[in-house]
């Protein structure tokens, strides 16, 4: 059986699980989710060469309502870090990815448990600002609450910098893991927006080009192709029925 992944590469998780997979040579059939078109909250989920999937799993995914997901024979699985570490310990891919020493592991550990709760709380609200308010609803959020999420960002930031990275080439040690990877496609998305997150911070700057070296600069663009041309989806059809799944959420946000 062929191992199966449903990607938006607009979502960061599926970029990050796309670039290792890539990276790494691990054989997948690429299921495009193109969540702002036919979407898992529309009619249908995609292959790279256009056929749709089986009725069944498109229910669980619609179910799940998020990407990425993995299909690998009978085992399906969600959670874009677990998907990365089922990856790499069942394809046995280099050990610096996520390392077999107990301490440099942890190191890895650390940043993912904390990046959900910081680095993902606020960066991927500027999509939402700048981008899918407008779009979806036709407004803009207030200025107090815009205030809010890019003071929260500033303060990732400054804790990525700092707590993590300090003076090291990479997040976890000297060689790149997918703590680099999860780290990299989330401070892509406000990138992609507008937002210049690696003005004021050279030591990120420089991590960044340290990442899309070992990534491979061509992977690199491929990866972030969508979320680079995110400022024309203005244009874009949206399905209504993803409108209106949203509209609750859209609600909250802007009060």
């Amino acid at each position: 059986m062929v191992l199966e992944l449903y990607l938006d590469l607009l979502s960061q998780p599926c970029r990050a699980v796309y670039l290792f997979a890539k990276k790494n040579d691990i054989p997948f059939e690429f299921k495009d989710v193109a969540l702002f078109k036919e979407s898992i909250l529309g009619s249908r989920v995609l292959s790279s060469s256009g056929a749709e999937g089986g009725s069944g799993l498109t229910d669980k995914i619609t179910l799940s309502k998020k990407v990425p997901f993995l299909k690998d024979g009978d085992f399906v699985l969600t959670e874009g870090p677990a998907i990365l570490l089922y990856l790499a310990r069942k394809y046995g891919t280099p050990d610096h990815w996520y390392p077999s020493d107990a301490e440099k592991r942890a190191r890895v550990d650390e940043y993912l448990f904390w990046h959900q709760s910081n680095m993902r709380a606020h960066a991927p609200k500027t999509l939402w600002i700048q981008v899918l308010l407008p779009l979806l609803v036709g407004q803009t959020l207030p200025e107090g609450k815009t205030k809010e999420v890019m003071d929260g960002l500033a303060s990732s930031l400054r804790q990525l910098e700092e707590l993590f990275l300090r003076d090291r080439p990479f997040l976890a040690g000297d060689e790149v893991s997918v703590a680099d990877l999860v780290a990299i496609v989330e401070l892509m998305q406000p990138w992609g927006v507008g937002c210049n997150v690696f003005q004021n911070h050279p030591r990120l700057l420089a991590w960044r080009e340290r990442v899309e070296v070992a990534v491979g600069r061509g992977l690199f663009s491929e990866a972030h192709g969508t979320i680079a041309r995110i400022r024309g989806l203005s244009s874009a059809q949206v399905d209504p029925q993803l409108k209106a799944q949203l509209a609750p959420l859209l609600g909250q946000i802007l009060k």
